[in-house]
C-alpha cells in the first residue's frame, strides 16, 4: 500500500482547463460502468448458478450478494480513510485491477466454495472505487457543478447495467454464465493502466471557500455526519432507494425468466434495453435539470429526487403485481428510470454536506447504509421470503413475486427522507462548505 501514498503533482487547481475536468469526469464514469457491470452481471445470470449449483432462493442471494457487500462495507471504511489522506489515483487504479482480476476469477470458479471467495475479493476491490472516484470529481468541479458533475459520473449505472444485461445475457445464453464473467474482467485492467497514466492526483479541496489541514479522525468524522441532519436524511433516502429500486432489479430477470418461461438472453435482452435507454436518458435529463442557475438551491434537488422515487413506486409495483408480460415490460419502462435519477445528485448533496477531508468517507458512509440495503437485506429478504412462501416444493415464479411485492413499496420509504432533508439542507452545506 506504500504507493497510494505517493504524490503525483497539483492537478485539477482551480485553473485547471476545461478539457481536462470533462476527461476526468469521463475516466471516473468508465471506472464507475466497469464497477456495476461486474456487478450486475451477477443478477443475470442467478437463476443458472443457482440451477448449476443446486441452491434455494436464499441460498443463492447469498453466495451472490451477500458475500460482496459483507466485504464492500466492511472495507469501504477503512479505504476511504485511505483515500481521504493519501493518493486517491492510485488507490482508485488498484482497487479497479482487485475487482477487475476477482472478476475473472468468478468465471474460472469451478464450484461453490471458489465462487465464494471470488465475490469476496469483487467486493474488497469495488469498495475503494467510488469513493475515490466522488473525491477526485470534486476537486476538479465546483460546489455549484457538482451535481451535475457526479450525474455525468452516474451514467456509468445505466450503462453498467446494460453491459451486464443485455451483452452479458447474450454471452451467458451461448457460452454459458462463467464466460460471462471473463468477459468482463479484462477491460478493468486496461483503464486501471490508462488511468496511472494519464491522471494526476488533484489538490484536495481546492475549489472550496472551507479550507483545513487538520486530518479529521474517524470519529470526528462521524460526529459531524450525524449532526448534519439533512446527510443523514440524504444518505437513508439514497440507502432505501437502493432497497427498493435495486433490490428489485436483483430479482427481475429471474422472476422474468421464471414467470414468462423464457431463457437469460430472452430476459437480457428485456431488461437490458431499459437500462441503457431509460437509465442514460433519465441521467441526462437530471444533468440537464441540475444545470439550470435555479438548481443552485439544494432544497429544489431534493424535492425533485423525492417526487421522482415516489411516482416512479407505482409503475415497480404493477411490473411485478401484473402477470401480462406486456404490461410488466411497459412498468419496466417507468419504473427503472427511478433507480437512476436520484444516484447523481444524492451522491453529489452528500459531497456538498461533507468538508474536503471527509468526501471519501461520507461517500463510504452512504455506501454502506446503501449495499447493506441493497446487497444484503433485500437479495436474502427477498430470497428467504421467496423460499418460505414457496414451502417444501421449492421456489417458483408466485413465491417470488409474493416477496417482491413486500419490497416494491419501499419507494415511499425512500421519497420520506428526502423531503424530510430539506428541512436543514442550507444550513448544512453553509457549514461543511462555506457556501451554497
Amino acid at each position: 500500500m506504500a504507493a497510494i501514498g505517493a504524490t503525483a503533482g497539483p492537478a485539477g487547481e482551480e485553473n485547471a482547463s476545461v478539457a481536462l475536468r470533462w476527461y476526468v469526469l469521463f475516466i471516473m464514469m468508465l471506472a464507475y460502468t466497469i464497477n456495476i457491470a461486474d456487478r450486475y452481471v451477477m443478477s443475470t445470470v442467478l437463476e443458472q448458478i443457482r440451477l448449476d449449483l443446486h441452491l434455494s432462493d436464499g441460498g443463492v442471494a447469498f453466495l451472490t450478494g451477500v458475500s460482496l457487500a459483507l466485504f464492500y462495507v466492511s472495507m469501504g471504511i477503512p479505504l476511504s480513510w485511505i483515500a481521504d489522506r493519501y493518493n486517491r489515483r492510485n488507490l482508485l487504479a488498484i482497487s479497479i485491477t482487485l475487482w477487475s482480476v476477482m472478476t475473472t476469477m468468478c468465471g474460472l470458479s469451478k464450484g461453490y466454495m471458489q465462487l465464494l471467495l471470488a465475490r469476496m475479493g469483487v467486493g474488497i476491490g469495488e469498495a475503494g472505487g467510488t469513493p475515490s472516484c466522488n473525491s477526485i470529481i470534486c476537486d476538479y468541479f465546483p460546489a455549484a457543478r457538482r451535481p451535475m458533475a457526479l450525474t455525468i459520473f452516474c451514467l456509468g449505472a445505466p450503462i453498467g447495467a446494460w453491459i451486464g444485461a443485455d451483452m452479458a445475457g447474450a454471452v451467458a445464453h451461448a457460452y454459458g454464465w462463467r464466460a460471462a464473467f471473463l468477459v468482463l474482467g479484462i477491460p478493468g485492467v486496461l483503464l486501471a493502466l490508462l488511468i496511472m497514466a494519464t491522471i494526476r492526483e488533484p489538490k484536495r479541496g481546492c475549489l472550496d471557500v472551507i479550507k483545513s489541514d487538520d486530518d479529521p479522525t474517524l470519529m470526528d468524522t462521524l460526529r459531524f455526519c450525524v449532526t448534519q441532519k439533512s446527510a443523514v436524511h440524504v444518505m437513508m433516502g439514497s440507502g432505501v432507494g437502493a432497497l427498493w429500486g435495486w433490490g428489485l432489479m436483483w430479482f427481475i430477470p429471474t422472476f422474468l425468466q421464471r414467470t414468462y418461461q423464457i431463457d437469460v438472453g430472452q430476459a437480457g435482452a428485456i431488461v437490458g434495453p431499459i437500462h441503457l435507454v431509460m437509465g442514460i436518458g433519465a441521467s441526462l435529463l437530471t444533468a440537464w435539470i441540475l444545470a439550470r442557475p435555479s438548481y443552485t438551491d439544494p432544497r429544489k434537488i431534493v424535492y425533485l429526487l423525492g417526487g421522482v422515487t415516489a411516482v416512479a413506486t407505482v409503475p415497480g409495483i404493477i411490473a411485478i403485481y401484473t402477470h401480462n408480460l406486456t404490461l410488466a415490460t411497459v412498468s419496466l419502462w417507468l419504473f427503472i428510470p427511478g433507480i437512476y435519477f436520484y444516484i447523481g445528485p444524492a451522491f453529489a448533496l452528500g459531497q456538498n454536506l461533507a468538508p474536503p477531508k471527509m468526501r471519501a468517507m461520507f461517500s463510504a458512509i452512504a455506501l454502506l447504509i446503501a449495499n447493506v440495503f441493497n446487497l444484503i437485506v433485500a437479495p436474502q429478504g427477498v430470497g428467504m421470503l421467496s423460499d418460505y412462501f414457496a414451502g417444501p416444493a421449492g421456489p417458483d415464479a408466485a413465491s417470488l413475486r409474493s416477496a417482491l411485492l413486500i419490497l416494491a413499496p419501499t419507494g415511499f420509504w425512500a421519497a420520506l427522507h428526502y423531503f424530510l432533508a430539506a428541512r436543514t439542507i442550507v444550513e448544512d452545506q453553509q457549514r461543511a462548505i462555506g457556501h451554497v
